[in-house]
């Protein structure tokens, strides 16, 4: 069986971007391959954290993944500080990485900005005080080798395929890279390099108040996006508060951003074309529009908003999961550590 890695930082509510673009595509995966699915923690702290909310969001990243339909008997997850041997392989793997190839990803340059605007100590994966100097200068170490670590952990378990959106593929590219820097600095054959897995070309879910950015667990306003774990009168209240414009007529158009992503959300939930609801909407009026949305996308999240409920309320049934998932993802991480430590004369 091939194996497929994936993960999402617990950093906030998981919300229906994050379902769209990557819970709901890994959920067919695991039918046919060995999947690991972490919780990626050691990421989230590149954003400066609060060290209980943290925990909490560890542990409803965990019963969110179970909720949306992670078969614990086809799939592993596991909390990724539990398994030290991340950050261990990221240190061999960062001493073969350039500076130049970490300084070219685009996720950095956006964050780093971020950082600046914020004017906080950090925040997760340049508009300088002089002429020609960046606003880097905030960015934390982390945030930039963040790449880094997660070539370790996509290559610590010998990765077949690696489930990616557009805005991640970069980053797979640089894992390949380092890992086939490591095959020729050691003239071995060790590390496999893997594949991008796109399973369904969804578009990128954009904010409810703001079609031009993306939906983001840290946007300061709670109407801008979907949780996996609202009511169904919060999913309602959210879509009828979303935004549109001054034109009555409902089509499928990129230039009219909110509409644009109001029918790609549609789409993605009804399995339909959002040419096709575009059309059936036309002169329906955004009353009917937005009801019906809020209707197909409760029919879906509203039995998984009340599992995670559930899910949380059973403490000690998640940290079993969580002390299964790290025995499982410590077995194989040791064994690779061991090898490479062998590799490289550090043992």
């Amino acid at each position: 069986m091939k194996k497929v890695f994936s993960g999402i930082q617990p950093t906030g509510n998981i919300h229906i971007g994050n379902y769209l673009g990557a819970i709901k595509n890994w959920l067919p995966l695991q039918n046919d391959n060995e999947c690991l699915f972490g919780v990626m923690n050691l990421h989230a702290i590149t954003l400066k954290q609060n060290p209980d909310e943290l925990k909490n969001n560890i542990l409803k990243t965990l019963a969110t993944y179970i909720a949306c339909g992670l078969d614990l008997k086809k799939s592993k997850i596991f909390i990724q500080s539990d398994v030290p041997e991340h950050l261990e392989l990221a240190w061999v793997l960062g001493t073969l990485t350039p500076l130049g190839w970490l300084s070219r990803m685009t996720q950095f340059k956006d964050k780093a900005d971020l950082i600046s605007s914020a004017d906080v100590g950090g925040v997760l994966f340049g508009h300088g005080d002089k002429e020609g100097e960046g606003s880097n200068k905030n960015a934390n170490l982390g945030l930039y080798s963040y790449p880094v670590l997660m070539a370790s952990d996509i290559l610590l378990y010998k990765t077949d395929f690696v489930p990616v959106g557009e805005d991640q593929k970069q980053h797979l590219e640089l894992t390949r890279d380092i890992a086939g820097a490591f095959n020729r600095q050691f003239n071995v054959e060790y590390f496999k390099l893997p594949e991008p897995l796109i399973i369904k070309q969804t578009k990128r879910i954009m904010s409810l108040q703001d079609g031009t950015k993306k939906m983001s667990k840290s946007d300061q306003s709670l109407i801008s996006r979907i949780n996996l774990d609202d009511s169904a009168d919060e999913i309602l209240k959210k879509i009828k508060k979303s935004k549109t414009d001054s034109e009555a007529r409902i089509y499928y158009d990129e230039s009219r951003p909110e509409i644009y992503n109001l029918l790609n959300i549609f789409a993605s939930f009804a399995n339909k074309s959002p040419l096709k609801i575009a059309e059936e909407y036309e002169n329906s009026g955004f009353g009917k529009f937005k009801q019906d949305l809020a209707e197909v996308i409760i029919a879906e999240l509203e039995p998984i908003s009340i599992k995670i409920h559930n899910l949380l309320k059973e403490k000690s049934y998640l940290v079993k999961i969580i002390e299964d998932g790290k025995l499982y993802a410590k077995d194989v991480a040791s064994k690779t550590r061991q090898d490479v430590y062998k590799i490289t004369g550090l043992n």
